[in-house]
């Protein structure tokens, strides 16, 4: 099986960080700025905007605005990256799929900084543990993503693993299975659209990523069936 993962708040916890990470940003980038600790709350509310969920949406690419493309989001994402943590043990997760013969790629949206999505895999130390490493958003689609892993991969049971389950919606294929990893964060979104989650055929619910295992012995039960 190919098993697709998402970064942020499915293998890495990187929001329960991201005021603490402007705070260090606002020291380093602007030190003559008084009240950083009102700043900071009022960029995490920013912040917390650009994560809101387009259910069904994600059909082009997108460029963010010039302000979010500075040195100083440059500076706050290396400050994130240093303060964000891995979720349930992630890299001996990954370690033991590609022992168990599946192929494991990184599945992810890019940055507001181009390239930034890399940088963060490898300041985690989880970027070589991939057998490849897929970002979207920019450059590529959704939909171009996956039909890239397609060719390059063959058409054997892709396993989608995403905290953020509206971008399952309108994408893959009918050998594409879905997980939803349950992070408080992101979920609530989903709570509020839960209806939603009926969009999405072939959809598993995992509440730490060790559970992956079991869906996989799932998946291959129903599929044999």
């Amino acid at each position: 099986m190919i098993i697709a993962f998402d970064f942020d708040g499915t293998l890495a916890d990187t929001y329960s960080c991201i005021e603490e990470a402007f705070k260090r940003a606002l020291e380093k980038r602007y030190r003559w700025l008084p009240f950083k600790g009102f700043w900071a709350k009022a960029l995490t509310k920013l912040e917390n905007y650009f994560e809101r969920p387009t259910f069904g949406k994600h059909k082009k690419t997108s460029k963010p605005p010039f302000f979010l493309r500075t040195k100083f989001f440059e500076t706050w994402f290396e400050e994130r990256a240093k303060l964000s943590k891995p979720i349930d043990d992630a890299p001996e997760v990954l370690k033991r799929l590609k022992e168990e013969g599946h192929t494991v790629i990184s599945f992810s949206a890019e940055d507001f900084i181009d390239g930034m999505k890399v940088r963060r895999l490898k300041q985690m130390g989880i970027y070589d543990l991939f057998d490849d490493v897929i970002v979207f958003g920019r450059e590529m689609t959704i939909d171009e993503a996956f039909r890239f892993v397609r060719q390059k991969y063959g058409d054997e049971i892709f396993v989608w693993v995403d905290d953020k389950p509206w971008r399952f919606i309108g994408h893959g294929d009918e050998n594409t299975e879905y997980v939803w990893y349950y992070f408080p964060f992101s979920a609530r979104f989903v709570e509020k659209n839960r209806e939603r989650l009926a969009l999405i055929p072939h959809l598993h619910v995992i509440r730490d990523l060790w559970s992956i295992f079991d869906v996989i012995e799932r998946i291959k039960q129903e599929r044999s069936a």
